[in-house]
């Protein structure tokens, strides 16, 4: 068959979508219909487009956007079907660009890429990282609300971020019991919440000037008062290493590991110490996990994956319209950014996770962005025209199109 990607694509989405309880079949094929219009659009992802190339009307996309749908079920399905089945949980807000002052949850929130707090939406995404596929599959996403909203609730930024993951935890324990996110989340307020309310555990970094303690393992001192913890302050510029233990040691950095004690964190934790070996800039990072049991490779390779969540954000703004919803109802918006990171889900399952692993280059969603276009754009044309597209003569011809403008065609 010729349009043999879609009709594949069509077949998984529609087992993920059985295990969905509550869903009909129109909703079935609306769902369907959508994740084909974010793979299929080149240019802005708004209502508009999607009356003008779908099946629908622009009021009914307005309608089924409003309407609940469970992308944390539906890309679970999808992560634990096609993953490796080694995972680790991810968390990262994202900075959403929107003009308006009348969109709910509109205010300043930091923009990574622009290094500074810009005026428009933020989600915190939860992601789940395939560590040995080296990627990253979508979950949720879920708005962040004003800051003023988020006093009135009684709650810090860091609270309400680790709020999302206590609500979803059932879910997510499913998939891992690691949960990685970036040096910003390395605060108790976070690390306490995740660790008293779930069973994950958090791998993150510490500041370079983190106060660290190293834990006394002596004898008592046979002296009052409560026995000794503690042989010292940690001098990050220069560890004790009697104390720690040399994990590897290569060209770019050597790694050390040890169990000490944080005063940021009020806890023991499992440090992994990496000394970088850059002539011009000879430093360090700091990385840590709750789970003291936790081999420190294992830290040091779950913490450097966590990046793939990043590729998500960028496929997602440059390719599937995650900054383009112009809707201001909350249901609206919240459908539109699950919907645009999921359709990166379906391209990866389909068209590279597919693929033997000693095989697979890198994954690119610009090139099935432009095939999908083009399928779409042949179909109509096919339609239309009544073109004879599957006889053999012409199969040729149609896959040509179907791949032309790819940069790997």
């Amino acid at each position: 068959m010729i349009f043999e990607a879609i009709l594949s694509i069509n077949a998984l989405i529609y087992s993920a979508l059985c295990n969905i309880i509550g869903l009909n079949k129109p909703q079935k094929d609306f769902f369907i219909e959508i994740m084909l219009l974010f793979l299929s659009i080149q240019g802005r992802m708004n209502f508009l487009q999607f009356g003008r190339y779908g099946k629908f009307g622009e009021q009914r996309y307005r309608q089924q956007f409003e309407k609940s749908f469970n992308f944390m079920d539906f890309n679970k399905n999808i992560t634990l079907t096609h993953g490796s089945g080694h995972f680790a949980i991810a968390f990262d807000p994202s900075y959403i660009s929107k003009s308006g002052k009348k969109t709910p949850g509109v205010d300043k929130f930091w923009s990574g890429v622009a290094g500074v707090a810009k005026f428009g939406l933020e989600i915190g995404g939860i992601a789940a990282i395939d560590i040995d596929n080296k990627t990253a599959f979508h979950l949720e996403a879920v708005q962040t609300p004003t800051y003023e909203d988020i006093n009135k609730e009684g709650m810090t930024l860091l609270t309400w971020y680790a709020n999302i993951i206590v609500q979803r935890k059932d879910v997510l324990t499913e998939i891992s019991k690691l949960l990685v996110a970036d040096a910003y989340f390395s605060k108790s307020p976070f690390v306490d919440k995740i660790i008293d309310n779930t069973d994950l555990h958090v791998i993150s970094r510490l500041r370079k000037d983190a106060d660290l303690m190293y834990l006394y393992y002596g004898k008592p001192t046979g002296k009052k008062g409560a026995p000794k913890k503690y042989t010292g302050k940690i001098n990050l510029k220069n560890i004790d290493k009697k104390y720690f233990k040399l994990i590897s040691d290569d060209d770019k950095s050597t790694v050390y590991s040890a169990i000490v004690y944080s005063k940021g964190l009020k806890r023991k934790i499992k440090l992994v110490y990496e000394q970088l070996k850059d002539k011009k800039n000879k430093s360090y990072l700091l990385f840590f996990s709750t789970n003291l049991e936790l081999d420190a490779s294992d830290i040091l390779r779950y913490y450097k994956n966590r990046f793939q969540i990043e590729f998500l954000y960028r496929d997602g703004k440059q390719h599937t319209g995650l900054n383009d919803c112009q809707a201001r109802s909350e249901n609206k918006l919240y459908f539109h950014f699950n919907a645009s990171l999921t359709a990166i889900n379906l391209a990866k399952v389909e068209h590279w996770l597919s693929i033997p692993k000693e095989t697979r280059g890198a994954f690119s969603m610009s090139d099935i962005k432009t095939m999908y276009h083009n399928t779409l754009m042949l179909q109509r044309f096919i339609n239309v025209f009544a073109v004879p597209a599957y006889k053999l003569k012409n199969i040729h011809n149609v896959k040509e199109l179907i791949n032309f403008g790819r940069i790997a065609a």
